[in-house]
């Protein structure tokens, strides 16, 4: 009887106490008290254990984090050098771009780089996991070494880099259902065969190509992951001598073989072949069909800087050189520093130009009209010549013509021959209008010399007439506009052609 009456007063003060309201710490304190006595009882064993100078921690689950997730994708349970699927279909792989950059374009090297995001999708159902909430896991670089992943490479590259600050630029995603991610920041330098014909009123279009380097379409099939919506480029871009005009995407099929011949007549686009001087034989990579994407972008160049530099200065020396046709030609000291100076400063810009360009076996657009140019230049100079060497001409006739004179007795002015022809402008002597001659209009001076019988000595008999040709200034004077009408219809027909 009294041990009833003891339990029933002891459930009557259990239901008091669990009725009334306790706060989270009231809770917990119990559990702590009795955490922190089993604590210092293992500690209190260890320290008692022979040879044990530590003591031993918890596990701490955040840092075996990264177990867990191999743990989890099974990474461990899969031989990952084969692709997925290996044996079956071909693995879809889709790619999609960003461009980040169009870093620079040498028509030297005939190459250019560019700094892309490159992103590749597949499905690899080895990876796949259980996920309650259908959550993705991202993986740094570390995990790509551990799994299958498609073997890209850009094809007439000369030299390509993955970013590694400060970190290395590579994103792995892995979806619960096998979908996979794999993202990397990439700069590239590859080549571009430039047509340099038109060179710089020309337009460029280059390209590069993507393809799997082991795996034939048999194997692995690329494909733009949405069309040509897959290749995204920054609006900043920006190039100070192109003006980028169109990007677009394409996908092609390479056949590689080491013979140099392909099935169906398909033109051969490459090859990869292997040389083993030692055995005295060569054998090519496995041949077949490689799919192949194509990112190609169209550059027009601008004009305004070769205008600046090169046209508009040899433009003006072409003009300078017809200074001289105003110049009088007996100033010597005058005209032929001028031609010269004309003829050596054209050498200088053709020189300049062609410094800064590939060696080319073909003639540029450029070439031709700083060509053209230097030539005008040089036939000023050669007219200067003809001018001089025909004034010299005239000299010698002056000298014989007086020569034959017996005198001057009849003359008002006996100083008029020499002067007519060193002095005296052609106009401004007796102009009788003589016909064309061999398709030159003459200007014609008529020297009278009217001997009198009671005026000389010696009579001559009737009067005597000497007609001299004066046709230097004739030269100059045609000069002045055969050459400038001649290099307005060069420029003409250049600018309507190349523009």
């Amino acid at each position: 009887m009294h041990t009833d009456v003891v339990l029933i007063n002891l459930l009557v003060w259990i239901v008091q106490v669990s009725g009334q309201p306790r706060s989270r710490g009231q809770i917990l304190q119990p559990l702590r008290l009795f955490r922190s006595k089993r604590e210092m009882a293992q500690m209190e064993g260890s320290s008692h254990r022979p040879g044990s100078h530590m003591l031993k921690r918890s596990p701490d689950i955040t840092k075996a984090w990264a177990t867990k997730s191999e743990q989890l994708l099974r990474i461990d349970d899969h031989d990952f050098t084969m692709r997925p699927g290996f044996g079956g279909p071909a693995v879809p792989v889709g790619v999609d771009v960003q461009v980040e950059s169009l870093d620079a374009i040498s028509e030297v090297d005939m190459d250019f780089t560019m700094t892309l995001y490159l992103r590749h999708y597949w499905k690899d159902e080895r990876l796949s996991f259980r996920s309650n909430k259908n959550q993705s896991m991202t993986f740094d670089g570390r995990l790509v070494k551990k799994i299958w992943v498609p073997d890209m490479f850009f094809v007439h590259s000369k030299k390509s880099f993955t970013h590694d600050t400060t970190t290395d630029n590579v994103m792995l995603r892995v979806y619960p259902d096998g979908k996979v991610l794999y993202s990397l920041r990439v700069t590239v330098t590859a080549m571009c065969s430039m047509d340099l014909s038109r060179f710089p009123l020309d337009t460029q279009t280059c390209s590069l190509e993507i393809e799997s380097y082991a795996y034939t379409d048999d194997d692995l099939m690329l494909y733009w992951k949405e069309g040509n919506r897959s290749l995204n480029i920054d609006e900043r871009i920006s190039l100070s001598q192109f003006l980028i005009q169109e990007f677009h995407t394409t996908t092609k099929l390479a056949f590689y073989s080491s013979t140099g011949t392909c099935r169906n007549h398909t033109p051969v686009l490459s090859f990869k072949v292997c040389c083993h001087l030692s055995v005295s034989y060569f054998t090519s990579f496995s041949p077949g069909w490689y799919n192949r994407l194509y990112i190609t972008f169209t550059l027009r160049r601008h004009i305004f800087f070769f205008l600046l530099q090169t046209y508009f200065p040899a433009t003006l020396m072409v003009m300078l050189s017809w200074v001289s046709f105003w110049i009088d030609r007996r100033a010597v000291p005058a005209r032929v520093p001028l031609g010269i100076t004309t003829v050596l400063t054209m050498s200088t810009i053709i020189t300049g130009v062609n410094a800064s360009m590939p060696r080319v076996s073909y003639i540029k657009a450029v070439d031709i009209y700083l060509w053209v140019s230097f030539v005008f230049v040089f036939l000023s100079v050669i007219e200067y010549a003809a001018v001089n060497y025909l004034s010299t001409l005239q000299e010698r006739k002056e000298r014989k013509l007086k020569e034959r004179l017996p005198c001057t007795c009849g003359l008002a002015h006996p100083d008029m021959m020499s002067a007519s022809y060193s002095e005296v402008d052609a106009n401004n002597t007796g102009n009788y209008g003589m016909p064309e001659e061999n398709g030159v209009k003459r200007e014609r001076m008529l020297v009278q010399l009217a001997m009198e019988s009671d005026q000389i000595t010696g009579h001559v008999g009737t009067s005597a007439y000497s007609n001299v040709w004066i046709d230097t200034h004739v030269i100059d004077k045609y000069s002045r506009f055969l050459f400038p009408g001649s290099y307005i219809l060069f420029n003409i027909i250049y600018w309507s052609i190349y523009c």
